[in-house]
């Protein structure tokens, strides 16, 4: 893999170019994949064009890290704090991987009062990204956090997608606060969509005209998140256009019900893979 260091909208980022003809583009702002596309050149993850690039500000789009905390679920901001800080890039020693490297500061013990070392890695193979979170206690104490990769799918219009996998899956639904198991052999998208669903054992298929994309995670990944804001929401998300939602459709691989328990000298992994079909 040959990584450069590039400017992507006025900030550092990564570029990288795998043995078969796929590109990568990670911000070190958050340690968020921006870009991947196959050998095929077809972009596969949804950036918004309206994204914020300042340095501070979470990106509206790709792979953001929402750890140690999930949504507004707990005291700190919202998804956490690692995708608001910068990682340092760091060489790999697998195949085809960029790996980069957070560890605890002054400013993260003043909203998070724990050592530890997070890494983010990103592995291309043929047709495949597989993005791997990986964190460490380094601390003299337990501690608990919750955590998600928050994927951006590039899809051509929403209206033409379906999402294949989930039926027989605990489901439970944020916009009625309501818990069902999962009925549809697909999900539709005809308006704003936000579910939490116990995680299948067998991975997700993403069907659209355009073509298709099998979604795969591990299991200490115990649920996926499916989400998309619709018309009303999109309309008033500032850094995403109007009709941004048409575009995009968000797949995440999470811990988030039963929060992980990480004792000092141990680590948790989670992974999230995208394969083309």
């Amino acid at each position: 893999m040959e990584i450069t260091p590039i400017e992507f909208r006025g900030q550092p980022a990564l570029r990288a170019n795998g043995i078969d003809g796929s590109t990568l583009t990670v911000a070190l702002h958050g340690a968020q994949v921006l870009s991947w596309t196959a050998a095929d050149g077809v972009e596969r993850l949804y950036l918004s064009p309206s994204a914020v690039f300042d340095g501070h500000t979470a990106i509206r789009g790709g792979v953001p890290i929402c750890c140690p905390q999930f949504n507004q679920r707990g005291m700190l901001p919202k998804h956490g704090f690692m995708r608001n800080l910068p990682w340092g890039h760091e060489v790999s020693d697998a195949p085809e991987t960029l790996r980069l490297t957070l560890r605890d500061s002054e400013a993260t013990r003043k909203l998070w009062p724990h050592a530890f070392e997070a890494r983010l890695e990103a592995a291309l193979s043929g047709g495949q990204l597989r993005t791997t979170l990986t964190l460490a206690n380094i601390d003299r104490a337990p501690w608990t956090f919750a955590a998600a990769l928050h994927t951006y799918l590039r899809v051509d219009d929403i209206a033409n997608v379906r999402l294949e996998g989930l039926q027989g899956a605990n489901r439970w639904d944020s916009l009625r606060d309501d818990r069902w198991v999962e009925t549809a052999a697909a999900l539709h998208f005809d308006a704003e969509f936000d579910s939490v669903y116990a995680a299948p054992a067998q991975p997700l298929r993403l069907v659209q005209p355009g073509g298709k994309l099998e979604i795969s995670q591990s299991a200490s990944c115990s649920e996926t998140v499916v989400w998309n804001p619709g018309a009303v929401l999109g309309a008033k998300l500032a850094d995403m256009p109007a009709d941004g939602f048409r575009h995009m459709l968000c797949v995440e691989a999470a811990r988030i019900d039963e929060p992980v328990l990480l004792m000092p000298g141990a680590q948790w992994q989670g992974w999230q893979q995208l394969r083309v079909l």
